[in-house]
């Protein structure tokens, strides 16, 4: 997911650098299911510490190693300016409320476009952490949102797969215009 809060020009720059290693809606790796880590070692620590650097310099507040081309059950969230990211590894969803909230959402892999999804308000996430710990979750709110937007993009669904057929064609139409 994305924030677009800042006019800075230098930030701007960083921001566009970082999306250079984003992979953009078309390539098939963000249609592809990740596989599940089994190897929690010093590559998959510096992995997710690049995932975290790339995700704050493009300043989203989450990203999903198949955005970066890695077909691994890996995303990093940072939706709390109060708290550090976390990176969770193989995160299922076990648990999600009855409650749902449409909510408008933007994509590092999407460009500039922006649509409602529907999601559930509450969830728990079962992963591990980077030294392969068992973790429990439970989130609502935009932290939930983030997760869920993130889980998607290990199973290769993307925003326009959650938002109505209006919404998506639009998007859609936005993209291939270059508006978006």
């Amino acid at each position: 997911m994305a924030d677009r809060a800042f006019d800075d020009p230098e930030l701007e720059e960083r921001r566009r650098r970082a999306l250079g290693h984003v992979r953009q809606i078309g390539d098939p790796v963000l249609r592809t299911p990740s596989t599940r880590i089994d190897v929690f070692d010093d590559a998959l620590r510096n992995e997710a510490a690049t995932m975290i650097e790339l995700m704050r310099s493009a300043r989203g507040v989450g990203l999903a190693a198949p955005q970066l081309g890695r077909l691994r059950r890996l995303i990093v969230i940072d939706p709390f300016e109060d708290e550090p990211p976390v990176a969770l590894v193989n995160p299922q969803i076990t648990w999600a409320s009855d409650e749902q909230e449409s909510f408008d959402e933007g994509c590092l892999s999407i460009g500039e476009i922006v649509v409602p999804v529907v999601r559930p308000v509450g969830i728990r996430v079962h992963a591990q952490d980077l030294d392969g710990q068992a973790v429990e979750l439970e989130m609502d709110g935009f932290g939930a949102r983030v997760i869920q937007h993130e889980i998607d993009h290990l199973d290769g669904i993307l925003i326009l797969d959650r938002t109505g057929c209006e919404e998506r064609k639009e998007a859609l139409r936005q993209l291939r215009a270059g508006d978006g």
